[in-house]
């Protein structure tokens, strides 16, 4: 077994992460061998975050308000997270969103449809293996967020069940 100073892993690992921020990359994997049995095996990570963004809205003509009228109270500036919403329903793994339970097959659920709690919504792929997501409630589906063979963030919002 050969001698080598964790601090120069340290360098060597630094200069990984450096090379995935400066080459805009996701991710980095690395064995650097330092005799017949000793290696290192690194692999650097950037977490990616994914916005989908829905589809536009269509805006009503804007009101014409006289001087005699009350003004109209004002709407939320701000457009609502999906994942803060108390109906989503988020990953609990990272790894890859399938609505059905093989290609061509119907999917779990549709939005508008009632689900009740512990009944399988998708399923997320995560190392080969196919891991049924449960409905955390009953209710209705009223969005859903994820798209079929999407990768997915822990946390990240799959549907809204209210």
């Amino acid at each position: 077994m050969s001698k080598h100073s964790p601090d120069a892993d340290v360098a060597f690992i630094s200069a990984l992460a450096e090379l995935l921020n400066k080459n805009e990359l996701t991710e980095l994997s690395v064995m650097r061998e330092y005799g017949e049995y000793d290696s290192l095996d690194v692999k650097v990570v950037k977490q990616v975050t994914v916005v989908q963004q829905s589809a536009p809205m269509m805006q009503a003509a804007p009101m014409v308000q006289h001087a005699s009228a009350p003004a109209a109270p004002a709407a939320p500036a701000a457009i609502e997270d999906p994942a803060q919403h108390p109906g989503a329903v988020t990953s609990p793994m990272v790894g890859t969103v399938y609505l059905s339970a093989e290609p061509g097959a119907a999917p779990f659920v549709t939005v508008g449809a009632t689900v009740s709690e512990g009944q399988t919504v998708l399923i997320i792929e995560a190392m080969k293996t196919m891991n049924h997501i449960p409905a955390p409630r009953a209710g209705m589906v009223k969005r859903i967020l994820a798209n079929d063979g999407q990768a997915v963030e822990y946390g990240a919002p799959l549907m809204i069940i209210e």
